[in-house]
């Protein structure tokens, strides 16, 4: 069964080599593409024939225009949990099969936005900035323990326990909002309402799903309930926070610093997917904003790299391949539809 395997990356190349993925499964033919799929892709006839599973990640952009030309399509594995980057109404009336990772490293996530809330209440990137340029001034970095300081967790999955719990190794004062009963949670955080949870949090840490109930779901008014120098953090989606209005109050300084980790190659040309109900951070706008994001001193912005590690990278792949395998003898795991 042939599969293209597009958005290749170095530790994805390491994985196959140290694993012998001829021996560990024969019943597939792989091709690898480094390039994300995409409008612009040009593949060959017998590419285009005879792949059967497409194995892609949310760079690549598959709209009808590009399924369309593959004649035997039936499966796409996106390595991803999100799967906005793909038609679903076109695949579900051609009865294409599209998987996904259920799990998203909880554990690389949450540490990873520790690292980020350490960064900005520590002011790392401006001194590191400053000493490679030779004008250090030690008054701009002031810091802040995060020791008896109250961090808001908006969401209730795996990452928002993992990140809870470690936060209270810190001495922290955790609350959670949710839109779901957790009673895990309830035994080290306060769950509270989320306007409680906006006006008493230092930090106020975003990770959940995308839906259209939660679709900007801090914005103008949500900043206005917040203390002043308040610290935002979203490994997320993207569209969970109104950029403009961030980018205002972290002009005020009512928002002290922000981490960002949601920007990938496709945004900085100012694509969009936004047919597909994709990452508003494509859009003109939201791009505009986003560059005067990256000259800002008191924000951090890195390009969706919290689950990136070698552990979870290997659990991706191997999950995926074991999901298609199951999907194909009519085992339905993790299949969106």
């Amino acid at each position: 069964m042939n599969i293209l395997f597009f958005d290749l990356r170095e530790s994805e190349k390491a994985f196959f080599e140290r694993n012998n993925y001829k021996k560990i499964y024969p019943e597939f033919e792989i091709t690898f593409k480094e390039d994300a799929l995409t409008d612009n892709t040009k593949l060959n006839n017998e590419e285009y024939e005879k792949t059967c599973i497409l194995c892609v990640y949310r760079s690549s952009i598959l709209t009808e225009k590009v399924l369309k030309k593959f004649k035997n399509l039936r499966m796409i594995a996106t390595r991803s949990h999100g799967f906005t980057h793909i038609d679903l109404d076109y695949c579900v009336k051609n009865r294409i099969n599209v998987i996904n990772v259920e799990q998203y490293g909880e554990e690389a996530v949450a540490e990873f936005a520790l690292g980020v809330i350490i960064d900005l209440t520590r002011n790392i990137k401006t001194a590191m900035l400053d000493i490679r340029n030779k004008n250090i001034n030690p008054k701009k970095y002031e810091g802040e323990l995060l020791n008896k300081k109250t961090i808001g967790i908006i969401g209730c999955g795996k990452v928002g326990v993992k990140l809870a719990k470690i936060a209270r190794f810190f001495d922290m004062n955790v609350l959670v909002s949710s839109y779901k009963d957790i009673p895990q949670f309830e035994k080290f955080c306060n769950v509270v309402p989320f306007d409680k949870l906006l006006a008493e949090s230092d930090i106020i840490y975003l990770h959940m799903p995308f839906t259209t109930e939660n679709y900007q779901i801090i914005g103008k008014d949500e900043f206005k309930k917040m203390k002043d120098g308040v610290y935002i953090v979203n490994t997320s989606s993207v569209e969970l926070l109104n950029l403009k209005a961030l980018y205002e109050n972290l002009k005020t300084r009512k928002v002290h610093g922000a981490g960002l980790d949601i920007l990938e190659s496709d945004y900085k040309k100012g694509k969009t997917s936004s047919a597909l109900g994709g990452e508003t951070m494509s859009t003109t706008e939201n791009y505009k904003i986003s560059e005067k994001l990256l000259e800002m001193p008191n924000v951090l912005i890195t390009p969706h790299l919290a689950y990136n590690t070698v552990e979870y990278i290997d659990y991706v792949l191997e999950t995926l391949f074991n999901n298609i395998r199951d999907n194909i003898k009519g085992n339905y795991t993790n299949r969106v539809c």
